[in-house]
C-alpha cells in the first residue's frame, strides 16, 4: 500500500456495499419474494424497492406486515443466509468499484465498509476481493440505529481515528447508492457521492451525483472534497500533517 500524496485532503473513503460495490439488491429482492411467498403472502416490486438501503430490522418489520410469521431475528437470519449463498455462487460486482478500490489502495487512501448488511455477508464480499482494501467494517449488526441515521458513518470515522487522531469528517468521502444511505452519509457531515442503482435519487444539491463509478478516479474524489470544504480545512490540516 502506498502513501497519500502530500497535501491531499482525502484520507479515507467510506463505502456502502449493497448496490455500490456489489449488485446484491436482486439477491435480496429474490430472498424477500421467496420468504413472503413461503408464508402465503405476496410481495411486489414496489414493496421491495422500499427496503433498498434500509436497516434489516426495518425491512424485517415490513416483511412481517406482508405476512411473514417469524420473529425479526429469524427473518434477518433467513434473508442473510440466502443472500450469502447467492454471493458464494457469484459475486456481482458494480462497474468501476474494484478499479477505484485498487487505485485508492495503491495511493494509500484508507477505506471503510459501511453497510446495513450484517457481518457474515460483508465478510463474504470482502473475502472475494483481491486485496485487503477495507481497514474498517461497520455492519448493520454493530450499530444500534441503521441508515438513514448517521450512526454507521460516524462510527466508521471514529474507528479510523484510532490510527490517525488527525483524521476528521472533512477528510472523508462516502459512496452510496440509496436514499437511506445518502441521507445517512449527508447527515454525518461526510462529503457524499450518490451513484444511483435500483432507485433514482433526486439531486437536491447536498451530494454529488454520478451515473457510475466506472472511469472515476482518486483525483475526482479529491476535487469533490475540496469543493465540499470551502474553508480549506481538510487541505490545510493535510498539509500540516505531512508537510
Amino acid at each position: 500500500m502506498g502513501f497519500p500524496a502530500a497535501g491531499s485532503p482525502l484520507k479515507a473513503v467510506l463505502w456502502d456495499m449493497d448496490g455500490t460495490i456489489v449488485d446484491t439488491e436482486p439477491y435480496w429482492i429474490a430472498a424477500e419474494h421467496a420468504l413472503v411467498e413461503a408464508h402465503g403472502g405476496t410481495w411486489s416490486h414496489d414493496q421491495a424497492v422500499q427496503l433498498v438501503g434500509q436497516s434489516l430490522t426495518f425491512s424485517a418489520g415490513l416483511l412481517q406486515e406482508a405476512g411473514v410469521e417469524l420473529e425479526i431475528r429469524e427473518i434477518i437470519d433467513t434473508l442473510t443466509a440466502q443472500v450469502v449463498r447467492s454471493v458464494q455462487q457469484q459475486v456481482p460486482w458494480r462497474p468501476g468499484a474494484r478499479e477505484l478500490l485498487e487505485e485508492l489502495h495503491l495511493a494509500g487512501v484508507r477505506c471503510a465498509l459501511v453497510t446495513m448488511s450484517e457481518g457474515p455477508l460483508a465478510r463474504e464480499v470482502v473475502a472475494s476481493l483481491p486485496r485487503p482494501y477495507f481497514e474498517v467494517l461497520v455492519t448493520g449488526d454493530t450499530v444500534s440505529q441503521g441508515k438513514p441515521h448517521p450512526e454507521a458513518y460516524l462510527t466508521a470515522v471514529e474507528l479510523l481515528q484510532e490510527n490517525d487522531p488527525h483524521l476528521g469528517i472533512h477528510h472523508c468521502v462516502a459512496l452510496e447508492d440509496s436514499v437511506p444511505g445518502v441521507a445517512a452519509a449527508v447527515a454525518s457531515g461526510v462529503a457524499t457521492v450518490a451513484v444511483p442503482h435500483i432507485v433514482p435519487l433526486p439531486d437536491d444539491g447536498s451530494f454529488a451525483l454520478w451515473d457510475t463509478l466506472a472511469g472515476r478516479s482518486l483525483g475526482e474524489l479529491e476535487a469533490l472534497l475540496l469543493q465540499a470544504d470551502p474553508t480549506g480545512a481538510a487541505a490545510a490540516s493535510a498539509g500540516d500533517a505531512r508537510g
